[in-house]
């Protein structure tokens, strides 16, 4: 690993520990010229997720940009940043599971929708109301409906 304080490339590992959650590890190291610390975090290389938009263009996954999305959803609600990107992990563990290399806009919406149902119901009208394209107080209404219904 290269130094980031004098670029040396050789370093060794002080410490190593797996991260919080359990899906990295975090190591502490010291350069072998420059003797200054630095830590690095290693991480498990995961295939690359095609998404296949509605138009039928592609673009690679975007973890953020699944973020951004509950984060617009769940904005003042008792929803905490880390149930969000818990969320996130698990839709992203779903589709890895399966081995599909593409996945389209819709799958991940139904997704997304589905944890927000079980985690705060307004967050999930939020979300559907953007997602299913609700153009009057009807598409909401129906939505709500079901939502009752299920309850």
């Amino acid at each position: 690993m290269k130094c980031p304080y004098c670029g040396f490339p050789e370093s060794k590992v002080i410490d190593s520990r797996p991260t919080e959650d359990g899906t990295s590890i975090r190591r502490r190291r010291e350069c072998l010229d420059c003797r200054k610390r630095f830590t690095t975090y290693e991480k498990l290389e995961t295939i690359s997720l095609i998404v296949v938009k509605q138009d039928n263009s592609r673009q690679p996954y975007d973890r953020e940009k699944v973020l951004r999305g509950l984060i617009r959803a769940c904005e003042k609600r008792p929803i905490t940043y880390s149930q969000m990107e818990t969320v996130v992990d698990e839709i992203e563990s779903e589709f890895y599971q399966s081995m599909a290399k593409e996945v389209t806009s819709t799958e991940i919406g139904e997704k997304v929708m589905n944890h927000l149902k079980e985690l705060d119901e307004v967050a999930y009208v939020r979300f559907a109301s953007v997602h299913k394209h609700f153009s009057d107080i009807y598409s909401f209404m129906t939505e709500l409906q079901k939502l009752l219904e299920e309850k």
